[in-house]
Parts: C-alpha cells; structure tokens; sequence
C-alpha cells in the first residue's frame, strides 16, 4: 500500500528518530576514506543535511530553517520563505574568503544579523522570523544589494544571490563540488524482476517551451524547491552530463525536520533533435514498465507524444539506493505533461530503513503525489513557467 505523501509532512514517533542519521556531515579525515567501505552503512550515515554545512552547524543551521519556515503552522507556510532561508546560508558560505564548510563559528556572525528578530514577538512569533525579518537581517549579514538581488533572476542562480549579474556570471560551483565528495555513480544492475519498477502520477505545465527553458538551465533548479526537497546543480554548463545534489527533509509538520542527501548526474538526455532515440528512450520505458512494473500505468498514455526524457543516476550513498529515476516532458490531448519515473535495486538494509521512516513520503511527494503544491517540485515548476 502507498504511503500518503501527507505523511511527509508529520512528525515521526521519537522512536523512530533514534534510527536515522543525523542531521549534517562532517569532513572525513585525511587517510580516514580508505577504512571506511563505499556504500557502508557509516559512508551511507555521513551523507546526511547540506555539504555546506559541517556537523557542529547542525544545530543553529536547522533552528534557523525553523525559524524561517518550518516552526510555523503549515497552512502559515510561503515555499519561497524557505527558498529565502537556503539562500541566504549559502550566499552567506559563498561569499566567505575559505570554501570550507559553515561551521559553528558562524553562528556568531548569524546571531548578530537574526539574534534580536528571534524574541521580537511584536512582528513575528516567538522563535519565528518573518520575511521582512529575514530580508532585513540578510541585509546586515551581507549587505543593503542582497534583498534586491534575491528578487531579480538575472542576479539569482544556484541557490546564491550576487550582487551583480558579473559575479554571477563568474561563479563556479565546482567550489561546492569539492565538498560533495561525490561517489561513483550506481546505476541499477540487478536483474530487472527483482528491480523496482515505478512512476509517479503526471504534473500538468501550463507549455511545452516553458518547461524546457525552465529545465534546460539547471542553475534556476534550486527556484523550484519545496518544503521537502530541493535540487543544486555542481557543474557548469546545461543539462547533459550535469550534477546535482539533492537535499531531502522529512517530518516537516513537527517542526523537527530531518534532513539527508543524496546525488545524481544526468547520464542520458533524449529530445526531438534525435527522433531515434527518443522514439528508443521511450521504447524501452514503456516495455520494462509493462514487464516489471507492479500494475504501473504507461509513461506516456496511448495517443501521447513523447518530448523529452533524462536519466538521473544515483552515485554511492543516494538515500534511495542504487538506480535511475526519470524526468519525462509529453504532450496529450493538447496539453503539455511531465512525470517521473524509477527504477531502483532492492535496497540494503540501512538504507531501506531511514528510506522507510524518513524519505518515502518525501519522496512521493516531491515528484507531484498527493497534488500538495508546497511540497512537489513539478507543481513549483509548472507554477514558475505559468
């Protein structure tokens, strides 16, 4: 039976926290990498929070998130008040003179921009910061161009405001690359009767072009994030052969969200430019959902027109394990359409059990199950491209 993708909204039994990784990742000691097998439950346990951020940032990181979004009531929640939080801690680490992570040093200088707003009670609740409270204090902490920059797109990329479209045009995020310390990737390889075979229900997009332009320039992928999840690409360039990192964050309703990453490269990009493949692409989609898919609808519904497909493959210590999932774009009956859709390895054993107290509703919900707008991104996207 499946999951309600509400559930990726509530808080877990605090039973159930003892089981799951903790919130952030510290970095590995030099030599330490070599003693520690890729895929171990301890490599699987570091790939925890933000690569950004360090272990000991774990706590202010996550009250400040609180602050910002997740300690309000969900039905007070503004998505784009959480996107403001993000990007303020790593335009905040951006802008720093080392690329090392944040660290619990940092909080002294966050203290000084946001320590006051914390208790004012006036304009916000206890322990709460508004958005003219997060804008103002970004303004102390950064400067009086970040509020500004924040709201102009040609400003805002990668999940960073710059204070000009120059710095922005500069920015090279391999910087934050070389601390995802990514794994090789791990594509499925076991025999596809015992793969996991699944997809997701489709997302209306107001059009064809508009979803492409929006896809296609996957530095605007942090501008589609929700309340569970969000997307940082960590090359440069388009979409082909591009990394991202995925953060993921479960019991959101509690207030006491807990967050774990993951990352996945685009190993394969197929559109109308080559009509064989894709006509191949989708082909093969639709035969191995047919054959291992458990009751799974077509990709694309009879009568569809195929548009766009890309794989997303999973390196080491994804929080889903080892597979692909899939992004596709189709039109039917006049209307432009995308969808994900999956195929997974079983799962070890502790990846399946924090994927199955802390990431599967998230999931779900992520990829448009459940129709709640604040917690998809294809819902976030179609909105953005409307």
């Amino acid at each position: 039976m499946e999951q309600d993708p509400r559930t990726a909204v509530e808080g877990l039994d605090p039973n159930e926290l003892e089981h799951v990784a903790e919130h952030l990742d510290d970095p590995v000691p030099a030599g330490a990498e070599a003693a520690v097998k890729p895929g171990s439950p301890l490599r699987f346990a570091r790939m925890t929070g933000s690569s950004i951020a360090g272990r000991d940032a774990a706590g202010w990181v996550t009250d400040f998130l609180n602050a910002a979004y997740y300690r309000r009531p969900p039905t007070g929640r503004e998505v784009d008040d959480l996107r403001l939080a993000f990007a303020i801690l790593t335009t905040h680490w951006y802008r720093r003179d080392s690329p090392r992570r944040l660290r619990l040093t940092d909080l002294r200088t966050f203290h000084s921009a946001y320590g006051r707003h914390r208790f004012d009670t006036e304009l916000s609740g206890r322990g709460l910061l508004s958005r003219a409270q997060l804008l103002d204090g970004a303004a102390k902490l950064l400067g009086d161009w970040f509020p500004d920059a924040y709201a102009d797109d040609a400003r805002r990329a990668w999940g960073i405001a710059f204070a000009s479209t120059e710095e922005r045009s500069a920015y090279d995020p391999a910087r934050r690359l070389a601390l995802a310390r990514l794994g090789k990737l791990t594509p499925e390889s076991g025999p596809p009767e015992s793969q996991m075979w699944h997809t997701y229900p489709p997302v209306e997009m107001p059009s064809v072009d508009g979803v492409v332009s929006a896809l296609t320039r996957p530095e605007t992928w942090p501008d589609y994030a929700t309340e569970v999840g969000r997307f940082t690409p960590l090359r440069p360039g388009g979409l082909d052969g591009q990394t991202f990192e995925i953060e993921v964050a479960a019991g959101t309703e509690s207030g006491r969200p807990i967050f774990t990453r993951g990352h996945v490269t685009i190993t394969r990009l197929v559109t109308p430019d080559d009509p064989a493949s894709l006509r191949d692409y989708f082909q093969a989609l639709e035969d191995g959902l047919a054959r291992y898919g458990r009751n799974e609808p077509r990709a694309v519904p009879a009568g569809g027109e195929p548009v766009v497909g890309l794989d997303l493959t999973t390196h080491e210590n994804h929080f889903m394990g080892a597979g692909h999932n899939r992004l596709i774009l189709y039109t039917y009956e006049g209307r432009a359409w995308v969808r994900a859709a999956g195929t997974w390895d079983p799962m070890p054993w502790h990846v399946e059990q924090s994927y199955r107290l802390a990431g599967r509703a998230a999931q779900h919900a992520f990829w448009g199950q459940g129709n709640v707008e604040r917690l998809s991104m294809l819902h976030q996207l179609a909105a953005s491209v409307a």
